[in-house]
């Protein structure tokens, strides 16, 4: 599969949580699907929200040395920025399919990036957000695809 899949901060977060055995190991499917495939993409704000919750609401937490580490790492993907198309997409996406501020940041972000699927849990699996498709990571296996 080569379409782009827009990677949102639950996923990550579970990728590094030692306290989610259920989540983790399929989080940690999609991270290694993502890398082999070189199709993962990721917004700025995803990773300022993964490196916060990792390093001060995990228990346990990491360190923010291997935090920062791991956000080096993602900044390969070429994170998309809050900006003024991501702000007018997201007014777009909040009000035309009434999802959260938050949410509607990273469908936008998520369609700046030209992504196909965007990987979260927290919104319905198989909506369609514009060209974006919604896929559970812990519903759907990267094999699924």
């Amino acid at each position: 599969m080569s379409e782009i899949i827009f990677v949102d901060t639950n996923v990550l977060v579970y990728s590094r949580d030692l306290s989610e055995p259920e989540k983790q190991p399929q989080a940690l499917a999609w991270m290694n699907h993502l890398w082999n495939t070189r199709t993962g993409r990721t917004g700025f704000q995803v990773l300022q929200e993964f490196y916060v919750t990792v390093t001060q609401k995990l228990v346990p937490g990491m360190d923010r040395e291997t935090a920062r580490e791991d956000v080096r790492s993602l900044l390969t993907w070429g994170p998309t920025a809050v900006d003024r198309r991501v702000v007018e997409g997201a007014w777009a996406m909040q009000d035309g399919y009434s999802l959260s501020w938050w949410d509607a940041l990273i469908v936008s972000a998520a369609l700046v990036a030209r992504c196909r699927y965007l990987l979260t849990e927290d919104l319905q699996e198989g909506q369609n957000l514009d060209t974006l498709v919604v896929l559970n990571p812990f519903r759907t296996s990267p094999s699924d695809l």
